[in-house]
């Protein structure tokens, strides 16, 4: 379960830090799968096709010496304009604004324009991580390639730091964590100790949804495809969620339901699973499709979703 029911803020040593890190990063560079190895556990979702994260998703770890509160970010948007993408790129200027570190996270071997647009657009003022990414890749095994492409990068800002690693094979990750502990204000902690994030069950269940659909579609479906959960109910046996698939245009619905209804089957008893692992209990999930034409260009729709 993400959330703590009884708060414990013992850590009281005056050399215990806490603050603020915010994930940033071009779509598709690997953000979400690193915060969930950071945190240890999976509260953001993870998909190859870019621009999966819509919300800002704060994660939390916790140890003796120090608390940091990761927010992952969604990844800048420079195509395909259109409100939600200009509501993405708007949480990115927010998440990052009130930060004590941002972790800027770019691809091995690969800095572009695109990197290179984010890098522009972050506050002077914060001290900034370089996280190469994907260092599993056999050509960045040769030190030398790997420091010569370090170097380059350097050349774009000056980084308070760089850290290698591979997030989806969870290399690197303690190295991380150590490097930014000192990095952070003292100060006691902000969550309880035992506190993964500060989203709601309800929040993570629509995320999971969103995911299969990522994962079982086409490139450019999900995309033209939001979720909203209408009713989410918690007792001790079982837990009761229902949720709507929101599609831009009736063709889509058909494609999503899929012949005789198999691919929104596939994607509702996966879904349901990942909510049973996460929150520990019986989930009954009841997932439905509706059909909204434009929700993508409607800012107040937008708001009202909390994009």
């Amino acid at each position: 379960m993400p959330e703590a029911s009884n708060p414990d803020y013992s850590h009281s040593s005056k050399d215990f830090r806490c603050g603020f890190i915010a994930i940033v990063g071009r779509p598709n560079v690997g953000k979400s799968t690193l915060m969930n190895h950071l945190i240890g556990q999976k509260i953001s979702i993870t998909s190859k096709k870019a621009q999966t994260t819509r919300h800002k998703v704060n994660g939390i770890y916790t140890d003796n010496e120090a608390q940091l509160v990761f927010v992952d970010t969604p990844g800048f948007q420079t195509y395909h304009r259109n409100a939600l993408n200009d509501r993405l790129n708007q949480n990115v200027t927010e998440a990052v604004a009130g930060v004590d570190v941002i972790v800027f996270v770019i691809e091995a071997l690969r800095f572009s324009d695109a990197d290179r647009e984010v890098l522009q657009k972050l506050p002077r003022h914060v001290p900034v991580i370089l996280v190469i990414n994907k260092a599993d890749k056999a050509k960045v095994q040769e030190s030398n390639v790997l420091q010569g492409f370090i170097d380059e990068v350097q050349q774009e800002c000056s980084f308070a730091k760089v850290s290698v690693v591979s997030a989806k094979h969870g290399l690197g990750i303690a190295q991380l964590i150590h490097m930014l502990k000192p990095m952070l204000p003292l100060g006691i902690p902000l969550y309880p100790e035992d506190m993964v994030t500060d989203k709601t069950s309800r929040f993570l269940a629509m995320e999971i949804v969103r995911e299969k659909l990522f994962r079982y579609l086409g490139e450019e479906l999900p995309y033209a495809m939001n979720v909203e959960v209408e009713q989410f109910e918690e007792n001790e046996e079982i837990y009761r969620i229902y949720i709507a698939v929101l599609v831009d245009k009736v063709s889509q619905k058909g494609i999503l339901i899929g012949k005789g209804g198999e691919k929104l089957k596939k994607i509702s008893t996966e879904a349901r699973l990942d909510m049973e692992k996460l929150f520990a209990t019986k989930v009954f999930l009841k997932v439905w499709v509706k059909v909204k034409s434009g929700w993508a260009d409607d800012v107040r729709f937008l708001r009202e979703l909390g994009l």
